[in-house]
């Protein structure tokens, strides 16, 4: 099977949490019940699941953002908001998946029903019931729901063409792949205009797509290194269906046939006894058509089903293509090739890791433990505030803006935030 690589890039975000609430319990003779504001739901994950069925990443030309849906937001009597399900993109067997800004090697899935969760659903907030304490009986503190994890990731597959493209040169198997596919081979009007195998993918529905690799045409002697000879016809012995173009405008398209199927079993046995489906080609031309019976009676005497087509006006090529996913269904599966091990490397990152950014307009805090709590923090209660700046303390990022040369007054950056530094409160 021909190797080639397919890439793609996608833009991925899972669900922010939903936000705890801050609520009181009150009922007829209970004037003061407590607090039981309930916690916001998870937000949901974004997994990358293996699907068998697929053998290509083309689905993700039309589609390239996948955003997972937020937590629900919690409700009064304890009640937690609903945690949002994980959203699936399926991929095929083989990828390789890398964060396209670090280059980072997150996983290789191989398996069918592998996954791997490349972005996890922001956690959901505390309602103020978690806040209750004999020191302060009435919180009026909650946390919003955790931010979603936003990333861009790089797909990689090792493309399998599991059907080669034979014919006499000039068959017009280029413009076949060019028509049929998303390739975009030379194509000209003599003979061994490809001079390296192209690949093509066909999207024949939602569903199903096909690998196709168009080999370099066959001359006479081949076998023996004629003409472009060995190396293309090792590339055929990687597939496992063919398709067999046949040119009308030949003076013995039959012939042709022939003499193809002569050089690959001469090169190799197993070859020749492909399932091939022949495709008599150039029905566009009067002269083509008007020699289509006789041909396609010539070839059912030698026990093949030929379908007529034109590949410049694309007439016959999709039926030609599902016959040859029809064909690969019905074969066992290809042996296991040696993969590459890779290893996998995962940098720790501390999350209370901090650095302090000198900016003209004041100074940005970068620090993705504190960007967390800041977009978690209700900054309309007095008491999320404070809490929010017991934080700024433990992780020692107060005294290092004042190490910084923070005064009364400067404004400080954390993630979307504008905070006003005053000292007798920090920030």
């Amino acid at each position: 099977m021909t190797q080639f690589i397919d890439e793609a890039q996608i833009f991925v975000r899972s669900g922010k949490g939903g936000d705890g609430v801050v609520h009181f319990r009150r009922e007829k003779y209970v004037p003061k019940g407590g607090p039981d504001g309930g916690d916001g739901g998870r937000g949901g994950d974004v997994v990358l699941e293996v699907n068998p069925h697929l053998n290509t990443l083309a689905h993700f030309r039309f589609q390239k953002r996948f955003i997972a849906k937020e937590g629900g937001r919690g409700g009064p009597a304890r009640m937690s908001g609903k945690s949002a399900p994980p959203l699936v993109v399926p991929v095929p067997p083989g990828t390789v998946v890398y964060d396209a800004e670090t280059g980072e090697l997150l996983g290789d899935l191989t398996e069918p029903g592998q996954r791997l969760v490349v972005a996890k659903g922001g956690r959901g907030g505390r309602g103020n019931v978690h806040f209750a304490s004999s020191r302060n009986r009435v919180p009026r503190l909650a946390e919003r729901g955790e931010p979603g994890r936003e990333r861009r990731l790089r797909l990689e597959l090792k493309l399998i063409a599991d059907v080669g493209l034979v014919g006499v040169p000039n068959a017009g198997k280029s413009t076949f792949l060019s028509r049929g596919t998303n390739a975009r081979p030379k194509i000209a009007d003599y003979p061994f205009t490809t001079l390296t195998p192209n690949l093509g993918v066909a999207q024949l529905d939602a569903d199903n797509t096909l690998v196709l690799a168009d080999i370099p045409g066959l001359i006479e002697g081949a076998h023996q290194g004629v003409g472009l000879g060995h190396d293309f016809l090792r590339h055929i012995q990687r597939t496992r269906v063919l398709i067999h173009l046949l040119d009308g405008l030949s003076t013995d398209p039959v012939a042709d046939f022939a003499q193809i199927n002569t050089e690959l079993a001469l090169f190799d046995p197993g070859l020749a006894e492909k399932p091939q489906v022949v495709a008599f080609n150039k029905m566009d031309l009067p002269e083509v058509a008007e020699r289509w019976p006789e041909v396609k009676a010539a070839l059912k005497a030698r026990g093949y089903e030929a379908f007529p087509i034109s590949a410049v006006s694309g007439e016959g090529v999709k039926e030609v293509l599902w016959q040859a996913a029809h064909l690969l269904e019905t074969l066992p599966p290809p042996p296991p090739t040696e993969a590459e091990t890779v290893p996998v490397y995962r940098p720790e990152e501390d999350p209370r890791a901090f650095t302090i950014e000198r900016l003209p307009e004041g100074f940005r805090v970068h620090c993705p433990a504190l960007e967390r709590a800041a977009a978690m923090t209700y900054w309309e209660y007095d008491q999320s505030v404070r809490r929010f700046h017991r934080i700024l303390a433990a992780l020692g990022i107060e005294e290092a803006l004042r190490a910084a040369g923070v005064q009364e007054g400067d404004t400080v950056f954390v993630g979307d935030y504008e905070l006003e530094w005053r000292e007798e409160a920090s920030l």
